[in-house]
């Protein structure tokens, strides 16, 4: 069976139109990528994402607004970044292969790898200083905490902290990573219970939410390093418009926190935990996505259009909950269903039920697979503001008008 991700010489030049020996000059001027393939017969196979960038590119000159106005929707690059590639099936910060980081860094080193492009060799010494709630938000968080789900709280707080942070109105990227830093720490203290915090990120809210699971630490933050960014997401395209309009990290991350709570991106683990719920035990799994699948329903929490062969966040968060919990009627669960779904359709499963299958597993409180994507995402939030307020340039599309013309 061929991989999807390379094509034959002539299967690359009928994809362009052009001849085979244009092919080679492609080659030549580093345009398109090629590899020589193994066995008896040697020949060269050709990337197909090269190809269709080169496709792209010629569209472009022939028609521009049609480019331009598919973009939008899964399609052509329409801004330039240094934080996340996503090529291959694998994904990686700053040329950093992101399965590497999780096993070896904590999820602050990895915020300062995306916020920097220095991954430190050890976390910040900050996290050693208790972090307790700002007077005016501690009085809201204990008002309000019995009906706010997480990412509800941070709504809500968010903007409290902010009229309080004079140095937030700084927009110099050190003074961004400072004030970056001291969100996740109020965010991270929201999460657990708002009692005053010290340490690391997957430490603090393990102590909260898992106290008597201590290998709970390591996978909440794995769960945070593989959520913290993913390109030009809807939430991440939001808050690069927020700040590219000068508004401040305060702003940006409560603009991110805004989209991803929609149940098309974040708040889609909703929807996958409803999933869970309606299939009870691994015995039901496979009867409960049949009868889905007849009647026409999708099937939350499997395929992302990115990666044709399976999320890689999906299956290594699975794999290392598997691990560290190969027991947890939770786990059972996880594998039955995605078992079947591999089964029925071929299809593999997301960071969303990654998110889901480590939420139910560590029994921790409602909303918590959102709050943990919230918590890790704002970094790359961050992250792509520092990228937008280093340009300078305010991000001001024009829109192609279709409607009624003037008299």
């Amino acid at each position: 069976m061929q991989d999807p991700r390379y094509l034959t010489a002539q299967e690359a030049a009928d994809a362009l139109g052009i001849k085979v020996a244009s092919l080679y000059s492609y080659v030549s001027r580093g345009l398109i990528r090629s590899e020589e393939t193994s066995g008896k017969k040697r020949t060269r196979r050709y990337r197909a994402e090269d190809i269709t960038k080169l496709k792209q590119r010629k569209a472009l000159k022939h028609d521009p607004a049609a480019i331009v106005a598919d973009a939008l929707n899964w399609g052509a690059p329409v801004l330039e970044s240094a934080l996340t590639l996503i090529e291959g099936g694998r994904f990686y910060y700053r040329g950093r292969d992101v399965l590497s980081l999780i096993d070896h860094y904590t999820v602050e080193q990895v915020a300062a790898l995306i916020w920097t492009g220095d991954l430190p060799p050890d976390p910040p010494a900050l996290l050693a200083h208790p972090f307790d709630l700002p007077p005016r938000c501690a009085a809201a968080f204990q008002a309000n905490r019995v009906r706010l789900t997480p990412i509800e709280a941070f709504q809500v707080l968010l903007p409290l902290a902010a009229a309080d942070d004079v140095a937030a109105y700084d927009l110099r990227p050190p003074a961004v990573i400072l004030t970056g830093t001291r969100i996740l720490r109020l965010l991270t203290a929201i999460a657990a219970g708002g009692q005053a915090t010290s340490g690391d990120m997957g430490t603090v809210l393990q102590r909260h939410w898992a106290p008597d699971r201590p290998a709970a630490a390591a996978l909440i933050n794995t769960a945070l390093i593989l959520c913290a960014d993913h390109e030009l997401n809807v939430s991440s395209f939001t808050a690069r418009c927020v700040a590219s309009a000068g508004s401040t990290p305060y702003a940006v991350v409560t603009a991110g926190l805004a989209a991803l709570q929609g149940v098309k991106h974040g708040g889609y683990t909703g929807r996958v935990e409803a999933l869970f719920r309606e299939v009870r035990t691994a015995a039901g799994a496979r009867p409960t996505l049949v009868n889905r699948l007849k009647r026409g329903e999708p099937i939350p929490g499997f395929r992302q259009p990115l990666y044709p062969q399976g999320d890689p966040r999906g299956k290594a968060l699975l794999e290392r909950t598997t691990a560290a919990y190969p027991d947890s009627p939770a786990v059972a669960l996880a594998t039955a269903i995605t078992e079947a779904m591999f089964d029925l359709s071929g299809d593999r499963p997301t960071i969303d039920f990654g998110l889901v299958a480590l939420a139910r597993t560590l029994e921790l409180p409602p909303g918590s697979a959102l709050a943990l994507f919230a918590l890790g995402r704002t970094i790359g939030w961050l992250g792509h503001a520092i990228e937008q307020y280093r340009s300078n340039r305010l991000i001001r599309p024009r829109a192609r008008y279709i409607g009624e013309q003037p008299a």
